[in-house]
Order: structure tokens, then sequence, then C-alpha cells
């Protein structure tokens, strides 16, 4: 089977730019928490592929999490996930119509809102 592109791989490679800045930095010092990030391209838990948002080192990675277990876990179709991310979806809405699935912490999972992710440049 062929790898799929998703639309989310763009935005976790933001993400790792982020990270190294201010607003990134920022964000480790005041979040420090691990997030797996469970990404589906059609259906949540087919084919899903899992990022790692390390918030304690300020690290994004592919592949599930090896450390133990990250403080939340979130499962996403890929446009679901974007629209979350980019703040056009509010994530409690997303968790409520079944479009964001959480296991773990749900103190942690309640800092994961979009203001953890990079804003796209405004042309």
């Amino acid at each position: 089977m062929a790898t799929t592109e998703l639309k989310s791989d763009n935005l976790f490679e933001m993400m790792k730019i982020h990270l190294d800045f201010d607003a990134g930095k920022e964000l480790i010092k005041n979040i420090g928490l691990v997030y797996q990030i469970n990404i589906a391209p059609k259906k949540i838990g087919f084919d899903e592929v899992s990022y790692i948002v390390d918030l304690k080192k300020g690290e994004v990675t592919k592949g599930k999490y090896e450390g133990g277990k990250p403080d939340a876990t979130f499962s996403f179709k890929d446009d679901d996930f974007i629209r979350v991310a980019t703040g056009k979806m509010n994530p409690q809405i997303a968790f409520m119509r079944g479009a964001m699935k959480i296991k773990g912490s749900l103190s942690a999972a309640q800092k994961f809102t979009p203001d953890i992710f990079p804003k796209p440049a405004k042309m």
C-alpha cells in the first residue's frame, strides 16, 4: 500500500519550525505536555498516521510515542484536524460531533487549542 499524502503533513512540518522561535518556545515553557495525534485520511481508526507534538522537548516527530504514554492522544480525519488546527472548528465542537477522539488526561487535552499551531501567513 502506498503512503497517503495528508494535508496535515505540511502543518506538522511548519510546527517543527514554529517550536524553534519565540512563540514556540513560550508554548514549551507554558504547556510542557506530550500529545500524540493520529490522522486518518478518510475514517478515524483506519490507515492512521501518528505524530508526536512534544511540548516538553520542543519536538515534532512522525510515529507512535515511545517514551511511555503521551499526556493525551487525539484522533482526527485529516480535513477535521486542519479545521481545528487553523481555528475554523472549535475543539470542543469537534469532540461533541465525533470529529475528534481523545484518550488520556482530560486536563492535558483542554490545553490542546488552535493556539499551539503556527498561524498561516496572510498574503
